[in-house]
C-alpha cells in the first residue's frame, strides 16, 4: 500500500485545471462570484483527491472513486456532523450543473480516444444507448412520481 507521488502530482494537475475551468464556467454560465466559490470548488476538489488517494491505497476494494467521493462528501454534509454547516456554506456557492462542463469535456476526450472499439460495435452501441436513455427516462419518472405521493402533492 504505497502512494505513487508521481501520480497524485499529476492527479493534482488535472484537478487544478478542471478548478479553473470550474471556476470559468461558474462566472460566465451562472455570473456567480468567483471569490465565494474558490472554497467550496478547493472543497470538492479536495474531496476528488482525496477519492483518489483512498482508491490507491486500497487497490484490491472494487469500489470506484466517484463512490468514495461521494460517501465522504455525504458524511461531511450530515446534519448531526459538527463539518456540516461550515461544508454546506462553502459548496452552496458553487452551482453543481457548472461542474459538469470540465467533465463532460474530458469524457469526451475519452471517447475520442477509443473511436476505433466503438466502430467495432457499430449499431449495438445504439440499441445499448436507447435502453439506458428510456431505463433512465422511467427510472426517474417512477421515483418521482413515488416521492410527490408521498409527500402529497399529487
Amino acid at each position: 500500500m504505497e502512494l505513487n507521488k508521481q501520480k497524485i502530482l499529476n492527479q493534482l494537475k488535472a484537478m487544478i485545471v478542471v478548478g479553473i475551468m470550474i471556476v470559468i464556467g461558474q462566472r460566465v454560465g451562472y455570473g456567480m462570484s468567483i471569490s465565494k466559490a474558490i472554497p467550496g470548488i478547493i472543497l470538492v476538489l479536495g474531496i476528488a483527491m482525496l477519492a483518489l488517494i483512498i482508491k490507491d491505497l486500497f487497490p484490491n476494494i472494487k469500489f470506484p472513486a466517484f463512490a468514495w467521493a461521494s460517501l465522504t462528501a455525504l458524511i461531511l454534509s450530515m446534519p448531526f456532523m459538527p463539518t456540516s454547516k461550515l461544508f454546506l456554506k462553502y459548496t452552496d456557492q458553487v452551482s453543481f450543473l457548472g461542474t459538469t462542463t470540465p467533465i463532460l469535456a474530458f469524457a469526451g476526450i475519452s471517447v475520442g480516444n477509443k473511436m476505433e472499439t466503438l466502430k467495432k460495435l457499430s449499431w449495438r452501441v445504439l440499441i445499448i444507448a436507447i435502453a439506458v436513455f428510456i431505463g433512465t427516462f422511467f427510472g426517474s419518472a417512477i421515483i418521482s412520481h413515488f416521492i410527490l405521493k408521498f409527500q402529497g402533492i399529487i
